[in-house]
């Protein structure tokens, strides 16, 4: 028997779901602005999928396009004015930005209310100090509300993350450890040793290191519940020129027990964990 699909375009529709009736509620809609600096073609296809879902919720977007070569008071100008406009009530700059620009000096000017993805110091602060009841950086989330969809539990489950990112490693390791989730968390990274040990101890494996295939069924423990969050470029033969693979082996969905895809896993669900952000800064901002 295969692995169970976590369908994260089915959960994503739940959420989204779920937020049409806030929205309903809401005395003027949302309305998120995203800043996007240079021409990178994977962050125009991100923007893209983020407009669509504003689209599809009824929420207002506006997007703001920044030359690579601007200068980088340009974008420090233009978050000010963004976080001083009262119609605006989420704020999101794309990453990554061009060379040279500071993203995580640009994280931390953006109003934390209108943070709406969940990195400025004071929402991971909050997370750290176990509160997660404001803005939760999207992929974390997207990864926790699909365990919960799934019907995982993670009471006194030994989970591994792999991967150490301010974005995504450091606080998802906190979600999972937080009362209520309650698994044994360990943080697995380039330094690492004997990783395949590691994993093959967990009931619960996040990939999020960025390497192709990198988690192969040797690691896995038969039955494990595995979230693939890389997304990678392999370059090949086909019309496209390439394909997208995980940090997860195909394979590993021969032993796994529940296993999210690559494409049509985290990535719906991140979009649809900004959405539910953007519609929760509005909440807390009305």
């Amino acid at each position: 028997m295969g692995a169970t699909r976590i369908d994260g375009n089915a959960c994503g529709a739940a959420v989204e779901a779920s937020l049409a009736e806030r929205i309903a509620t809401l005395p003027t809609p949302p309305h998120l602005a995203v800043v996007i600096v240079g021409n990178d073609p994977a962050s125009h296809v991100y923007v893209g999928a983020k407009e669509r879902a504003c689209a599809r919720l009824g929420i207002r977007s506006t997007r703001i396009d920044i030359d690579a070569d601007a200068d980088f008071s340009e974008v420090v100008s233009t978050v000010e004015r963004l976080n001083a406009d009262p119609e605006v009530t989420g704020i999101l700059v794309q990453s990554p930005l061009p060379s040279g620009m500071d993203e995580i000096a640009i994280t931390d000017l953006i109003d934390p209310v209108k943070d709406v993805d969940g990195f400025h110091a004071q929402n991971l602060g909050r997370l750290v100090q176990g509160d997660a009841s404001g803005i939760l950086p999207c992929t974390p989330a997207g990864v926790m509300r699909m365990l919960e969809w799934a019907g995982v539990d993670l009471s006194g489950k030994r989970a591994v993350v792999i991967g150490r990112s301010r974005i995504v490693g450091m606080p998802q390791s906190l979600l999972l450890a937080q009362k209520g989730a309650d698994a044994t968390v360990t943080i697995a990274h380039s330094r690492t040793e004997d990783m395949a040990a590691l994993c093959r101890e967990a009931d619960v494996i996040i990939a999020a290191v960025g390497r192709s295939n990198m988690v192969v069924a040797d690691w896995v423990k038969p039955g494990a519940t595995v979230i693939d969050v890389g997304v990678n470029r392999v370059d090949d033969d086909s019309e496209k020129g390439y394909h997208l693979s995980g940090d997860v082996h195909p394979d590993v969905a021969e032993v796994a027990g529940a296993l999210s895809p690559v494409p049509g896993g985290v990535g719906p669900m991140t979009i649809a964990m900004l959405m539910s952000n953007t519609v929760r800064a509005t909440e807390m901002q009305q």
